[in-house]
């Protein structure tokens, strides 16, 4: 009986020895299993990663420094970088209220685009625009939205649709009725008391849709050849953006001159 006894503690305990090796060989398995799937999965990363933010060729630009690696637009050669430029509110030009007219001339990369400026409809909104042309803020900066049919937009030194100035201007929204058709030149924002130094030209019918919820600064006096060489840059949809207006090649703001006249 004793001898019995003994065998089968010996039994059990090698029952329990193989159990354990097993065990160990099932726990082995799974953490060689978790090791692999983790390292697909980083691999994953990496890949799905590498799609969305190389800067190589192909890629899609998302800011400033990502449009200075582009081709620039029409052939044009690249001018300098912008500086970066924040104020607490724009100074009062001098002669601009005493002024029977005003233009903006907008040298890009594709040409010069003139605009007559709206003094009467839109006087801060005018002297906004004017005083941030004359400290060069817009110099060197990108038109970051090319939408088909509609408008190109510019004015924002982060060239992603929502950088500013530092300050806001007044809302000067013009009468209900008005239409924002082509050569139509306004500003952007992002609602009420939004207003800062990005603005649009609407360049086709479907300008004729936007509420008039938006400063009109001027309208293009002439400088078709520059839109229509500007409206012609591809472009691509943005990832998270239904509207295909994302510039493949640079267009920059060389420069903006003011001409007042009559002051």
């Amino acid at each position: 009986m004793t001898e019995r006894r003994q065998r089968q503690k010996e039994q059990r305990a090698a029952k329990r020895e193989a159990e354990r090796k097993r065990e160990s060989r099932r726990e082995l398995g799974r953490r060689l299993l978790t090791a692999v799937a983790f390292g697909v999965a980083v691999v994953v990363i990496f890949a799905v990663t590498g799609l969305f933010s190389s800067k190589g060729e192909g890629s899609l630009p998302g800011t400033y420094e990502d449009y200075r690696a582009q081709t620039t637009a029409c052939g044009a050669e690249q001018p300098p970088p912008e500086e970066i430029m924040t104020f607490d509110g724009a100074e009062t030009v001098r002669g601009l209220v005493t002024a029977e007219s005003a233009t903006a001339i907008i040298a890009t990369s594709c040409g010069e685009i003139t605009i007559d400026l709206n003094l009467d409809g839109a006087p801060e909104t005018v002297n906004s625009f004017v005083f941030l042309a004359n400290e060069g803020y817009y110099d060197g900066q990108v038109f970051h939205r090319i939408a088909e049919d509609f408008v190109f937009q510019g004015g924002d030194p982060d060239a992603d649709g929502t950088g500013g100035p530092g300050y806001v201007i007044a809302d000067e929204f013009p009468p209900d009725g008005f239409v924002y058709e082509q050569g139509v030149v306004a500003m952007a924002n992002r609602g009420a008391r939004s207003t800062g130094s990005q603005f649009f030209v609407v360049t086709g019918d479907n300008g004729k849709f936007l509420k008039n919820l938006f400063n009109v600064l001027g309208t293009v006096v002439s400088g078709q050849e520059a839109i229509d060489a500007i409206m012609a840059v591809p472009t691509a949809t943005a990832p998270g953006s239904v509207e295909k207006s994302l510039p493949l090649e640079s267009v920059y703001i060389d420069s903006i001159t003011i001409d007042i006249s009559g002051s």
